[in-house]
């Protein structure tokens, strides 16, 4: 090990040193800026964020493992987005949140920093932070919540919100059964318990490479996740004293491996955005198409919600993502190392399928291939997805009527019209939901289907978004159109009436218009005065430098990274 980094504030006799030193007292010994790492604790505990309300005790587990190890402790509270609770979404401030994180992370005297995070957005700003700072990191997931009952069946959250509420409209469950239910999601403190965003992301971040192989998945209420967050703590000391830094082990194999990872436990498309932010952080060519080329043809193994039956507690207990990535093995790139230093591979020996029902063997998978699919054609230019496994088997190959929608409010204010023009065949189209119509991209894409539709008995639809879906979302959907309308994108320029046609195996989605109509026509009015247009603060600095879905909806003047010296002093 080298000079400490924090030995720029702390070491010697003058003014600043004295002055870095004598306020950080308060109660720690002498030698504690004397050679001994300090480790942060970038922890996005809070009550607004209830999925990461217990992070701070697993922060206190971390805090004891950094002092065994010879570290000093510091815990550093972060920027925390509450996926259900705050308005207009919480991907606005993902970037926000890794700035800020990256930017205190680089000002203060701290030489490496454990990563809490759990709600969805949480992980990936902490995972664009330390990519930018490169300092040694590594992240402890919060983990999902325990398995919540109603009417004696499991409720997977998200998931069964989607589902009840569809009955509801149906008429096939009371108002009041819905309610009560709602009592009976949020069994334990944790994150979501389907497949949906938080978990997927907990799970691509082992396979990356930046979690302790084994520790992703495990519940929160779990003590076996104190007893890693504890030896995390103990780890992150170590990754100082050998320089381990996330850009000496994070390379385009981690990011192979971490798309396997997605596709076989059938995680959610809201990775790709992630994944695409993080790569671009560390200047590692990763594109859409990698993701098509890696994943798609990936069996899916695990048969959890939404594209399966059971839930995250189940599949701790059956084995969890080790046991996963064992079966696909040799799909895996064995040169990716992790923040252990040892390659992921060598972390597989000794998993094992205690469940084949929840995790499935590769002889006999939930889906053949059921990887995030990329699409392209005049709908979509630069792209969008789709998840095959959470969709409908006969819609995959489409062709409908467009019934567009020019923003979220024209869309709740007209789909259980019974006046509305629509069948089961034609194809629900919303716009004005990407990254700078909205602003931010958000949940919005699994739309809610047409009352008199499932008073029939439709229960999916094919459905078309250029803003994302919930990752415990299910339904033929297609996210991420990219460019988006408020880009210029083609999506802005469909009419009702349009025939669109879907081939999820051919990989296209277009509109069967020819392209001079198209754009000659130009956007509806409607349209346009549905897109976001802030005066002012984050929203406005967002719109002008947001970058469309398909390289990771990051800002552009935050690609890349500025490494974690700061060269002038404070006083």
């Amino acid at each position: 090990m080298g000079k400490l980094r924090s030995a720029q504030w702390y070491a010697g006799q003058d003014r600043n040193a004295y002055i870095h030193r004598a306020w950080m007292r308060r109660g720690v010994p002498d030698d504690a800026f004397e050679g001994r790492p300090q480790i942060a604790i970038a922890n996005t505990a809070s009550d607004l964020t209830p999925c990461n309300a217990h992070l701070s005790e697993v922060a206190a587990s971390v805090r004891d493992g950094v002092y065994e190890a010879g570290g000093i402790p510091l815990e550093m509270p972060v920027v925390s987005l509450g996926e259900t609770n705050v308005r207009p979404t919480a991907m606005l401030w993902r970037n926000m949140a890794a700035m800020a994180t990256e930017e205190m992370l680089r000002a203060n005297p701290i030489d490496g920093v454990v990563l809490l995070g759990g709600c969805d957005k949480t992980i990936p700003s902490l995972l664009m932070a330390a990519a930018s700072v490169d300092l040694p990191a590594v992240v402890v997931p919060g983990g999902p919540m325990l398995t919540g009952t109603f009417r004696g069946t499991p409720l997977g959250c998200g998931t069964d919100v989607w589902r009840l509420s569809e009955e509801v409209r149906a008429g096939t469950l009371s108002q009041e059964q819905f309610v009560r239910s709602e009592s009976s999601m949020i069994r334990s403190r944790g994150h979501c318990n389907t497949m949906g965003t938080a978990s997927t992301m907990a799970l691509v971040a082992e396979a990356l490479g930046m979690v302790v192989p084994g520790v992703a998945g495990t519940p929160a209420p779990d003590s076996r996740l104190l007893q890693a967050a504890h030896g995390t703590g103990r780890l992150a000391v170590d990754m100082v004293t050998a320089e381990r830094r996330p850009s000496t082990f994070l390379t385009k194999a981690s990011f192979h491996n971490a798309i396997v990872a997605l596709a076989a436990v059938g995680g959610s498309t809201n990775a790709v955005v992630h994944l695409l932010a993080i790569a671009g952080r560390l200047g590692i060519d990763l594109t859409l198409d990698d993701f098509d080329r890696i994943g798609s043809r990936v069996p899916v193994l695990v048969d959890l919600q939404p594209a399966g039956r059971f839930l995250m507690e189940d599949f701790h207990r059956a084995g969890g993502l080790l046991a996963v990535l064992r079966e696909v093995r040799e799909l895996l790139d064995p040169e990716a190392k992790t923040v252990t230093g040892q390659p992921l591979v060598d972390s597989l020996d000794d998993a094992s399928i205690w469940d084949a029902e929840v995790i499935r063997t590769r002889a006999q998978p939930l889906v053949a291939q059921g990887g995030i699919a990329v699409l392209r054609g005049s709908l979509a230019p630069d792209g969008a997805v789709i998840k095959p496994a959470a969709a409908s088997p006969h819609l995959l190959r489409h062709r409908g009527r467009a019934v567009v929608f020019d923003s979220i409010e024209d869309f709740h204010a007209r789909i259980d019209d019974p006046g509305l023009d629509v069948d089961a065949d034609s194809v629900l189209v919303l716009r004005g939901c990407g990254p700078k119509g909205y602003p931010g991209m958000p949940e919005v894409a699994n739309m809610p289907l047409p009352k008199k539709l499932l008073e029939a008995g439709v229960r999916d639809m094919v459905r078309i978004c250029d803003g994302r879906m919930s990752g415990t979302a299910y339904g033929t959907v297609v996210l991420h159109v990219a460019p988006e309308a408020a880009a210029g994108g083609p999506l802005a320029f469909v009419r009702t009436g349009d025939i669109i046609t879907l081939d999820v195996e051919g990989r296209s989605i277009d509109v069967e218009v020819p392209a001079d109509e198209l754009l000659a026509r130009g956007p509806n009015p409607a349209t346009v005065a549905g897109f976001a247009d802030p005066r002012r603060g984050w929203e406005r600095l967002y719109i002008d430098h947001v970058q469309q879905a398909d390289t990771g909806a990051d800002l552009d003047f935050l690609v890349g990274s500025s490494g974690s010296e700061v060269a002038r002093e404070s006083h």
